[in-house]
């Protein structure tokens, strides 16, 4: 028996050890506002990368696939905020009443989009299709969250329209993206060429994401807030979420006989949770509420999402080119 394929590839490890180091030398200061610019630009050089490789046509296609859009908004915004609360006799217990507050809120949570984008191009999914997927579950969720918050928790608390988050995915995914398609006529063929910095961006934008969080997190007292056992019930009730999430997304895109490439754009963008949207969500949703109760579930989720998909993608991307079996558009 060969253990290595037991044993953990380059990138999980590479996300296990940025996870440590964050933990141990958290970036602080003017560090962490160089973090944040250098995450910035990674993602802005992504998205301008994608821009340049994907011709017209395939972006058209992908904006064109309204079943597959469907399913991913329909599992953010209904299937996983009905998991949180038909759960909740289940896995309440296991947390303290203003962290379940939390999970609830991170049900509601539009998905991630660089690092959804992201694991569908490592898995060979539809990245197209996963750019129009998630940039809109980010930019719908600034409107329909605070809803969902209100319907799900009751809370009190009214959510806007955040002027300055939509300027943010204007300005760091829209732009490169269509500045991207725009020079594709000049650099689209050394891109295509050189497609393993590509590559190289993909994980190395996720890599930064995940030092910065990580890094907050600690920053904000991840380790001190709480006991041991609250903290080790917050991780089963992150886990089984997001087990659920991805069970349903997986099997529910082959039931509906979507192909295998918009099966993996299906599961990474219809099972995520972002928490570049959730902090300040949360500040404008739960103004007057202990704000770290309501932001820590976000986080653990976070990592957690990051580290299991990292190993999901890469098992999709060892299946073999021709295997793209599934259902048709």
């Amino acid at each position: 028996m060969d253990i290595r394929r037991f044993l953990p590839d380059g990138f999980t490890s590479a996300l296990v050890l940025t996870v440590v180091i964050a933990s141990l030398v958290p970036c602080r200061g003017i560090g962490a506002t160089v973090f944040d610019w250098i995450t910035d630009l990674a993602i802005a050089l992504l998205f301008f990368l994608h821009g340049a490789k994907l011709p017209r046509q395939a972006v058209v296609e992908g904006a064109r696939h309204w079943r597959l859009h469907a399913a991913v908004l329909a599992s953010t915004f209904v299937v996983i905020p009905l998991l949180g609360l038909a759960l909740k006799p289940l896995l309440a217990p296991l947390v303290t009443p203003e962290l379940y507050l939390g999970v609830l809120f991170l049900c509601t949570l539009p998905s991630t989009v660089q690092s959804s984008i992201a694991f569908t191009s490592i898995a060979r999914g539809n990245v197209p299709a996963a750019i129009v997927s998630a940039s809109a579950s980010s930019l719908i969720g600034i409107l329909v969250t605070p809803l969902l918050v209100g319907l799900v928790i009751s809370t009190s608390g009214h959510g806007g329209l955040s002027i300055d988050a939509v300027g943010a995915i204007v300005l760091q995914l829209l732009l490169p993206f269509v500045a991207g398609q725009v020079a594709q006529r000049w650099i689209g063929g050394w891109v295509q060429k050189y497609k393993t910095w590509l590559d190289f961006v993909d994980r190395g934008s996720i890599l930064l994401v995940v030092y910065t969080a990580f890094s907050a997190a600690v920053l904000q007292g991840l380790w001190k807030q709480m006991p041991a056992p609250v903290l080790a019930g917050l991780l089963v009730v992150d886990a089984v979420i997001l087990a659920l999430a991805l069970l349903i997304t997986r099997y529910g895109a082959r039931a509906l006989r979507f192909s295998r490439e918009d099966e993996i754009t299906i599961v990474f963008c219809g099972s995520k949770k972002s928490l570049a949207s959730g902090v300040p969500m949360a500040k404008v949703i739960f103004a007057g509420h202990p704000l770290g109760s309501i932001v820590l579930p976000v986080m653990l989720f976070h990592q957690i999402q990051l580290m299991v998909c990292a190993v999901l993608a890469r098992r999709y991307a060892r299946r073999p080119v021709n295997d793209e079996s599934g259902g048709s558009r």
